[in-house]
């Protein structure tokens, strides 16, 4: 064990026998600590494609994110036989409210590159600099085919929209997961659409991820061009056997025609969509040659592993890091046992989940364990193994790192506590006297007066009352907890409430300062996440266009739909002639209140 002392000078390390017990505590606290600040205060940087499988000739989408920090510039692009790449970019800033009620800065610059050529494509990791410190993102796979296989039949072409569901594969194992393709294809006719209602899918024995909308792309079916929505799930069997995916049954208005004066579409129509049951054999995992370790992981999977310090003494802590990136549930994994690490004190692992997809099944996830050499004899940190089923292989692999060097010293033992014993008395000197038996008190002594008792106070029973109090508090506050968890949008209304509060304050400060380009930015994003949440969908995708698209069927009054299309043009027109006087400002201020005003009031 390291001394005290030799951490900090002037303070004894021997001050007490629980000394260095002690200091070891508070080492593992640190370094938990440290470690949490540490990822609380990191700059994730990710790489992402628009989708996996695209045909030959097709434009794919690759976005660069970053959070927590800006690009100091465009990483050098790798180069990949079959895809060629495009020499814009383009960039975004989203501000998004997370549920701690922060603000969060997320950059995002989109490339594109065309595939030229079939077959299996692999992006390498690609290397970022983000304030001072270099960041890789993950490798990513792409499917470039010279026809879709999954493409709906030619006699769909005369509909000006359909469903129609896509799945990988039919045949898949249990605990993988897939991503299934729900697609809403659009003919070129259709210049927008409106109430759509699209149920997610469902199916008994499958656990079914939240829907996520995909880039749209166009494709060809027959002699009509389409538009094609993607909204993707994620889909694992629970089960073992043949399981059922149910039908689907929902509906779309689809505006097409020429615009009127006010940009409307002058014609409309309702189409049902339809789609039919789909039937996925499930399979269980094989039962013959088990790794010893695995516990269920399903996926394709690399593993690294790191500790340190590597130069401690028997006691110290020491911080091993495992990392298992691929393909996956990655929320499921769970760290096997280590059977090799009995020479050590283990504590138990934290874990952390970034993924670089938006489905979230590829990224990193990242195991940090504090572990406690016992003994001085100690060379090495035992090799750490980890075991998983690889669907695409159908058989089960174990990947292994190979043990750590460690220089283990011993350390200082706690001093034995010393006993006094009882100095014996001198043989001349008299014994104690006796204790003799105390006689029966004759005399009751002085009588007192008692005074009224507790239960007859008034201030006691009333005392009796707060626990009651307490109680009933605890439980209206637990049913008030539990009612905002169970409604989500009740809690997002109360958060973009709490943040328009604060942006009009902060406006307030902005104008008469005459910061006009910060002024109309935090409008801007005001605008956003009000209509947001009345429209329950992503702040970042609001434009001016769902003022007429969506608030004026829900009956937003004309005044209000004017002033917010005022507002937007405003914001727009700022970046090119700014307003930089005290008052113009501060009259959109007011502007801004009443129209935020006016849609809190609206029904959402």
């Amino acid at each position: 064990m390291v001394k005290l002392a030799e951490q900090f000078p002037g303070i004894p390390a021997r001050a007490h026998p629980c000394w260095n017990q002690l200091w070891f505590c508070v080492a593992v606290a640190m370094a938990l600590i440290g470690a949490g600040a540490k990822s609380a205060a990191a700059v994730s940087f990710s790489a992402s494609l628009d989708r996996d499988t695209v045909l030959v000739g097709e434009t794919v989408s690759l976005t660069l994110k970053c959070e927590g920090g800006a690009l100091k510039a465009i990483p050098p692009l790798p180069q990949v036989p079959g895809l060629q790449f495009a020499q814009s970019v383009s960039s975004a800033m989203n501000s998004t409210l997370g549920p701690d009620g922060r603000m969060t800065s997320v950059h995002s610059y989109t490339l594109s590159f065309v595939a030229l050529q079939p077959g299996e494509k692999v992006i390498p990791p690609i290397t970022a600099e983000i304030e001072g410190q270099k960041h890789a993102s993950q490798p990513l796979r792409l499917k470039v085919l010279q026809s879709d296989p999954s493409a709906p039949p030619a006699s769909l072409a005369t509909n000006l929209a359909f469903l129609w569901v896509v799945l990988p594969k039919t045949q898949i194992y249990v605990g993988e997961i897939i991503v299934a393709e729900l697609r809403l294809y659009l003919r070129s006719e259709v210049g927008n659409i409106a109430n759509t209602q699209i149920p997610s899918l469902s199916g008994e024995g499958f656990n079914i991820g939240e829907r996520v909308s995909g880039q749209q792309y166009r494709r060809q079916l027959g002699d009509a061009s389409f538009t094609v929505v993607p909204l993707l799930f994620t889909l694992s069997p629970v089960k073992s056997g043949l399981l059922r995916l149910d039908p689907l049954q929902g509906s779309v208005t689809v505006l097409t025609g020429q615009r009127d004066f006010w940009g409307n579409y002058r014609q409309r129509g309702q189409v049902a969509l339809a789609t039919p049951a789909q039937t996925i054999q499930a399979l269980p995992l094989p039962t013959q040659d088990v790794p010893p370790g695995f516990n269920g992981a399903v996926g394709n999977f690399s593993l690294n592993v790191t500790a340190g310090p590597t130069n401690v003494a028997t006691g110290d802590p020491i911080t091993v890091r495992i990392q298992i990136s691929g393909r996956g549930a990655l929320g499921a994994l769970a760290l096997p046992e280590q059977t090799a690490w009995h020479d050590f004190k283990t504590y138990p692992p934290t874990s952390e989940v970034q993924s670089s997809d938006p489905m979230g099944l590829q990224g990193v996830k990242t195991f940090e364990q504090i572990v406690v050499p016992q003994s001085s004899d100690i060379q090495e940190l035992p090799p750490v193994s980890f075991a998983f089923f690889d669907p695409d292989a159908k058989a089960y692999r174990t990947v292994t790192q190979p043990a750590i060097k460690l220089r283990v010293r011993a350390g200082s033992g706690t001093p034995a506590p010393i006993v006094a014993a009882g100095k014996p008395a001198a043989p001349d000197s008299p014994p104690p006297p006796q204790q003799d038996i105390v006689p029966i008190k004759q005399r009751a002594g002085t009588l007192a007066q008692i005074g009224t008792p507790l239960m007859q106070q008034p201030w006691f029973l009333a005392l009796q009352g707060v626990p009651v109090l307490a109680w009933l508090a605890a439980l209206v506050w637990r049913k008030r907890s539990d009612a905002l968890a169970s409604n989500p949008r009740l809690r997002r209304r109360r958060q973009v409430e709490q943040a328009v509060r604060e942006g009009l304050n902060e406006l307030r400060k902005l104008a008469a300062a005459n910061d006009s380009d910060q002024f109309f930015a935090v409008m801007f994003r005001l605008l956003q996440e009000q209509l947001g949440e009345r429209l329950d969908c992503a702040a970042s995708s609001i434009t001016e266009a769902v003022i007429d698209e969506k608030l004026r069927p829900r009956g937003l009054a004309d005044t209000t739909a004017t002033t917010l299309h005022e507002l937007f043009q405003t914001c727009n027109l700022a970046r090119y002639a700014p307003i930089k006087t005290t008052q113009e400002l501060t009259a959109l201020v007011a502007k801004l209140e009443g129209a935020l005003r006016e849609l809190q009031r609206m029904k959402a």
